[in-house]
């Protein structure tokens, strides 16, 4: 099972059904692109609860004033039947800047703009808008 797919297919069934949370299966790379979509805004927060072996991270979904999701789209770039490696020159600019590409990297889960700073490239787990 692809682990990010689940994690963005969860995101993309809450909001659509406007739930204010969603509780998925924890992994780390999931805790991390939960913390980017917190920096840029797409969530309201997160937390990590250990129960058993699994654990489970539970999202706090976030909406605008008219009851609109703060994500209009969440989708998975890079799969596991064909990976998608970007160089840090050919990491793309989403929605004119306005939308969000995680990255993962040797210096871990990081935003587009973020993995520019630091001059890293990586392999492109998903969009947001």
């Amino acid at each position: 099972m692809d682990r990010i797919s689940d994690f963005c297919t969860r995101i993309r069934n809450g909001m659509h059904a406007s739930h204010s949370k969603v509780d998925i299966p924890l992994s780390k790379i999931q805790v991390g692109i939960a913390e980017q979509m917190k920096n840029y805004g797409y969530i309201r927060g997160y937390r990590v609860a250990q129960s058993g072996a699994q654990g489970l991270i539970r999202v706090y979904l976030k909406y605008k004033k008219q009851g609109e999701p703060a994500i209009q789209h969440i989708g998975r770039v890079s799969k596991p039947s064909c990976r998608r490696y970007v160089k840090v020159s050919d990491i793309p600019s989403v929605c004119s800047g306005y939308g969000l590409v995680v990255l993962s990297t040797s210096k871990g889960i990081l935003g587009g703009k973020e993995a520019k700073d630091l001059n890293v490239g990586g392999e492109m787990l998903c969009q947001i808008w």
